[in-house]
């Protein structure tokens, strides 16, 4: 079984991470949200902010919006802590979390795998955590020729997770134990295979093929949007603007662009910023400029304003380098 060698090998190797500090759903539950698509790096200083911001389900279902986004700021995907309050707001209502897996499906932002997960490390239920790491696991312990994201290989994936889980085994330490594997060891590129407890049950290292697996996919080419982005300075603020309430980078604040009546100033030089999302690329050159008139939603914020606002990682070059020209007031309206 996979399971030989790999919980001990978990409890002598795995990494010290704040949110394993408690099996509590609440931690749980908020970490597992932040590090889907993001690395475990990024998150901690996100997660110990975020908790102390933030330390029940209660004080999340109460959060004003413009509060969540600011503590999500940086991490994307922003319609995840949008659902985490929704959800909150109905786990206060039940009286607390559902425990079983099944029962948090129903919850918003809550799928399969952030299900099983919360499910099996909070509550011990006997279920399975299929993340990214666990089928890259999979598809190299197996030889599985297709690829990973279809929905068939997912299912079988988790038939595997609940055929080699022991009936006496802890199913969140199991799962994790699984997590951790693909995380540390059984990585995406350069698999530690010297250092993986089960590799004598690898099929892919058996032919020397782990770097062939999981299946690779061809690369859709992503779409490229080119525009100039204003940084439009009066009297001491900045003209930012609130992006609409849905869609992409919905409610946070940008700096303007694509309107009439920005001129940029002659011999000012741009200052060129890429930002790659899952699905296209946005090439910006941030522009010093003036404006003859209003910008429908327009605002002027002051720098301490600025830093403030909960804004758009994609604009956060932008709003560096205003701050550090010094052309802004510090001080509060």
């Amino acid at each position: 079984m996979v399971t030989d060698g790999l919980l001990a090998w978990y409890a002598a190797c795995r990494r010290d991470l704040p949110w394993r500090a408690s099996r509590e759903p609440y931690p749980v539950w908020v970490s597992e949200v932040m590090l889907q698509q993001t690395r475990v790096e990024a998150v901690i200083p996100y997660f110990h902010r975020f908790m102390a911001a933030l330390p029940t389900v209660e004080a999340l279902s109460n959060a004003p919006e413009e509060q969540l986004l600011k503590l999500w700021e940086g991490l994307g995907y922003y319609s995840r802590v949008r659902n985490m309050r929704k959800a909150a707001q109905r786990i206060v209502a039940l009286g607390g979390f559902p425990r079983t897996a099944r029962e948090l499906k129903a919850l918003s932002g809550f799928g399969e795998y952030t299900s099983g997960a919360v499910a099996s490390i909070a509550f011990g239920e006997r279920v399975p955590a299929v993340d990214g790491n666990v089928m890259r696991v999979y598809a190299r312990m197996a030889r599985v020729g297709e690829s990973i994201k279809l929905p068939s290989v997912k299912k079988a994936c988790a038939g595997w997770v609940m055929a080699e889980m022991p009936q006496d085994a802890d199913p969140g330490i199991f799962n994790q134990a699984l997590m951790e594997l693909g995380a540390t060891v059984c990585t995406p590129r350069g698999p530690k295979c010297a250092a993986c407890p089960v590799r004598a049950r690898c099929a892919a290292r058996a032919n020397g093929e782990e770097e062939d697996y999981p299946v690779k996919e061809a690369q859709t080419a992503k779409a490229q949007e080119e525009f100039d982005v204003y940084l439009i300075v009066r009297d001491g603020r900045a003209l930012v603007r609130r992006r609409p309430a849905r869609g992409l980078l919905a409610g946070l604040w940008e700096f303007p662009h694509g309107i009439d009546g920005a001129a940029p100033r002659p011999g000012a030089e741009a200052l060129d910023v890429k930002h790659v999302f899952t699905h296209k690329i946005w090439l910006m050159h941030g522009v010093r400029a003036d404006l003859a008139g209003e910008i429908e939603g327009g605002v002027y914020v002051n720098a301490d304003e600025l830093r403030a606002l909960p804004m758009a990682s994609a604009m956060e070059r932008f709003r560096i380098e205003l701050l550090e020209s010094g052309d802004l007031t510090e001080w509060k309206s």
